[in-house]
């Protein structure tokens, strides 16, 4: 009986001593697509996640208390993004989950997070994965509607008034289409072509062929790596002169590696990030964005993308709800990210409310257009 009584005692102790152990760190998952067709979007966020983990511990941690950033792989399968999302929640216990990469794969998880009470941060930019809002789920990427904002204006100032779409058939493709679609003849523009390809797809030149014989001014190319870069050899291989706009799902110098030589001259949205050079010292991201740079390309021999730059502004959005808080809890950390207030992020200036889990504005992106292998700010 004593021996009992002891042994629920220690067993006591152990759940108390775990309990306070548990508390000190800050847990925070992450599911990246870090391997498989959408890696150059996942291994970029997580290399990011990792080294701002790094530099915060050795740092102190934040409100006292040490990071753990815990990282799952869905190689870009939307069925290992489900399985991982339920770990995150159900067995790691994280107060906090940042991802997926991809706009489908965080659209299938979404779900979850309400009813475990528990924020995601996605650093996917598909508009529907934070319109309507749901109060637990936010995006650090620029949306969909900011980037062909920016498009349309572009094409409005050079005279364009007909215009062409041909977009990736998966979450990200479709959302964007759908935006296209509704601000084209919004912005009193005429859609005279709209073409769709698979992900998987290694020639669109069937669907370049109608959008020629409809005789737009401009097209607007719609995915990421690698259907984009296909789209832009195509049209080369086509003699098709047409102006080509790409979104910003292809701003890395990943797409200029596949689109090789027909890169040349294309015209996209981006964020600073991509220019940094260019970035007025005054601006209030200058600082932030020439830090990133250096220590990412110390730590890895490479500069960072776009994309790493969304899981690096998750990761602050994280930190500074906690700093608001000052608290780690889960419900938290949700409430004080809607009280996040100009913010500079890689990707711009984060102001957010309980309407707003994106936080940016238009004015995140910057035109521009690749020259000589490389970025060129155009507005």
């Amino acid at each position: 009986m004593k021996m009992a009584r002891a042994a629920a005692i220690i067993l006591s102790l152990l759940t108390v001593l775990g309990c306070s152990k548990e508390s000190d760190t800050l847990k925070i998952g992450a599911v990246l697509s870090v391997t498989g067709p959408a890696s150059f979007l996942g291994e970029p966020e997580k290399n990011t996640l990792l080294m701002l983990q790094d530099e915060l511990n050795a740092k102190g941690g934040v409100d006292g208390r040490k990071v753990q950033v815990i990282v799952y792989d869905d190689e870009s399968d939307v069925n290992k993004c489900v399985m991982a999302a339920k770990k995150l929640i159900e067995q790691d216990h994280v107060a906090v989950v940042i991802g997926p990469s991809i706009s489908g794969n965080t659209l299938a998880i979404a779900k979850f997070f309400a009813p475990a009470k528990i924020p995601l941060v996605s650093c996917a930019a598909a508009e529907k994965i934070v319109k309507p809002v749901d109060p637990w789920v936010f995006n650090t990427p620029q949306l969909d509607r900011h980037a062909v904002g920016k498009i349309l204006a572009d094409a409005k100032k050079k005279g364009y008034t007909k215009l062409a779409i041909i977009t990736v058939s998966d979450g990200y493709g479709q959302a964007g289409r759908a935006v296209l679609q509704d601000l084209i003849p919004a912005q009193g523009l005429t859609l005279v072509a709209d073409e769709v390809f698979g992900p998987k797809d290694t020639d669109m030149s069937a669907q370049l062929t109608k959008i020629k014989g409809a005789g737009p001014d401009a097209i607007i190319c719609w995915g990421t790596n690698p259907g984009p870069a296909v789209v832009a050899r195509n049209r080369t291989q086509l003699g098709i002169t047409t102006p080509l706009y790409m979104s910003h799902g292809v701003a890395s110098k990943k797409f200029m590696e596949l689109a090789g030589d027909a890169a040349e001259g294309l015209i996209l949205p981006a964020g600073r990030l991509v220019a940094v050079n260019q970035v007025p010292d005054s601006h209030p991201q200058k600082a932030l964005l020439v830090k990133y740079v250096a220590d990412y390309t110390k730590k890895y021999g490479t500069p960072p993308s776009s994309f790493g730059g969304y899981a690096y502004d998750a990761f602050a959005l994280v930190l500074e709800a906690v700093k608001l808080g000052k608290s780690t809890k889960s419900e938290d950390i949700r409430a004080n990210l809607e009280k996040v207030t100009s913010m500079a992020g890689t990707s711009g200036i984060y102001t957010m409310t309980p309407e707003n889990h994106n936080g940016l504005s238009e004015d995140a992106f910057l035109m521009v257009v690749i020259e000589k292998g490389d970025w060129k700010v155009v507005d």
